[in-house]
């Protein structure tokens, strides 16, 4: 092969990631001389173009998450059953997650994404076409959805991760991830918008797949592949490739990545059983104090998605924004201060969450006003947990760092949570009165609370190995057994550096 570098944006698919990640070039001549390119391969204004565009993708991601209005009337199913809904849709999204990591650290990650999101937007598409007497279609399709899915949340932060350090990568990060509430937030917004409009809560599903489409073809044109690693100390041409197995266990080794994940884990537990069933415990609290009607037949008062909706969106600005400025602040002070405000995040949103539920039969504009407070502190945590892992793990582990926390923070978080807090319900109510539906979702959500004090713990831990374990990121060097070259018999075979050396 030559040793001349051909465009990132050519590169093979099915090739070693070493191969043509180099600068953009016209045709057969020299790189654009416009602007001067980073050590990336990717000139300033294209980085956050394609930091534009993977946040434009990742709102759209989470949007469509949650444009699935109430469905339980439609489909005639109870708390259990609507729970195992987002559950199917988490379970196919993280256990594939480690095969795009493993994916996205070897080869072109801008192709790996446009696939799966084209992929997701066909199968969201079919999905608005279910009648009420096929809900298992429903959960096939909202399975495969995670297929998309999978295949950009693993990849996305490390894509940001090769185009900036430090300082920028932290802003770059923060914006990346207002998109999740925010994009969670406009789904409820757009999904009962929809529903109130057209009747059918169906059309809301058929709102995101035309504009994921859209992100496929900015995809494309817009975002170009940085080489990995090599806008930091150690290149990725410095670092030799190791196999997953080898990576996974070097990870587990790495505290400061294991604990932060089981502390993102408890996020992750108590955003998704907050997502799928806070508007209708405000629903159902609003019927048991009398302020509203019970539903009969659809379509239904979609106002408190509307409001949870909005409400999800502010608190995820606030609090991201709240969280990246309180950390920068704190670091002046301590190198421990992304996992100290993480853990101040969610300890000081646990007595807010329980506020919220047990003010709910009481005064609605108390809840409203604790569900604000609560999210907001929750929201701190998206963008430092993100940071915290790229400084932490080697630029080529990160797709699989990324994978690995994706499995263990969803097979543990909001993949049981929604499920789990449905059956609960389910096991309380001890009648089918609107009392006892209200009741039964509010003491089975009083666990979100003692889940949230859980993580505070996760991320206290964290802190005390965080600067051992960046030190040891920034620093890192192969080991003299790392594997190398040599010929053999006119091709080329790997060996040991230690069976060569004399």
């Amino acid at each position: 092969m030559s040793g001349t570098d051909v465009s990132s944006d050519t590169t093979p698919f099915f090739s070693d990631d070493n191969e043509g990640e180099g600068p953009t070039c016209n045709g057969v001549g020299s790189p654009q001389p416009e602007e001067e390119e980073s050590a990336s391969g990717v000139s300033d204004k294209r980085a956050k173009l394609t930091v534009a565009v993977l946040c434009y993708i990742n709102l759209l991601n989470y949007m469509d998450r949650f444009t699935v209005a109430d469905i339980e009337l439609f489909f005639r199913i109870g708390d259990g059953t609507s729970g195992l809904l987002q559950t199917v849709f988490i379970c196919s999204y993280m256990f594939l997650a480690p095969l795009f990591g493993y994916l996205g650290d070897r080869y072109n990650r801008k192709l790996i994404m446009c696939v799966g999101i084209f992929f997701w937007s066909v199968v969201t598409l079919a999905s608005s076409f279910i009648g009420k007497d096929h809900f298992w279609a429903l959960l096939l399709t909202r399975g495969l959805v995670g297929v998309g899915e999978a295949s950009y949340s693993t990849i996305a932060p490390t894509i940001i991760a090769d185009l900036f350090i430090k300082e920028k990568r932290t802003n770059m990060l923060s914006i990346f991830y207002f998109a999740i509430p925010v994009g969670s937030g406009l789904g409820y917004i757009v999904g009962s918008k929809v529903d109130d409009v057209a009747g059918d809560w169906h059309w809301a599903l058929r709102v995101t797949p035309g504009l994921g489409l859209l992100a496929v073809i900015l995809l494309l044109f817009v975002v170009q592949e940085p080489k990995r690693g090599a806008i930091e100390a150690h290149p990725e041409h410095t670092l030799h490739r190791t196999s997953w197995l080898a990576d996974i266990k070097a990870l587990c080794r790495n505290p400061s990545f294991v604990l932060s994940t089981f502390g993102f884990t408890t996020v992750a537990f108590v955003t998704g059983s907050l997502a799928l069933w806070a508007p209708a415990f405000l629903f159902r609290a609003g019927v048991f104090t009398g302020e509203k009607q019970p539903c009969l037949k659809a379509p239904c008062d979609n106002s408190d998605s509307l409001i949870f909706g909005i409400i999800t969106v502010v608190t995820g600005i606030l609090g991201v924004a709240s969280g990246v400025q309180a950390s920068k602040k704190l670091r002046i002070k301590t190198p421990r201060a992304d996992p100290l405000v993480c853990a101040a995040g969610l300890l000081l949103a646990a007595p807010f969450l329980y506020l919220s539920i047990v003010f709910a039969q009481a005064s609605t504009a108390a809840t409203y006003v604790f569900i604000f407070l609560g999210e907001t502190f929750l929201s701190m945590n998206w963008a430092i947990v993100a940071d915290i892992l790229l400084y932490v793990v080697i630029p080529t582990r990160r797709s699989t760092a990324e994978a690995f926390q994706i499995v263990l923070s969803h097979l543990l978080g909001d993949a049981i949570s929604p499920y789990l807090i449905g059956v609960v319900s389910d096991s309380i109510k001890k009648s089918d009165s609107y009392m006892w539906e209200f009741r039964s979702l509010q003491m089975s959500l009083l666990l979100c609370s003692f889940v949230a004090v859980g993580g505070g713990a996760f991320f206290l831990a964290t802190a005390i190995f965080i600067e051992k374990d960046r030190h040891l990121a920034e620093n890192y060097m192969p080991s003299d057994d790392a594997p190398i070259v040599v010929p053999k018999r006119g091709g080329s075979t790997k060996v040991l550096v230690s069976s060569v050396l004399i």
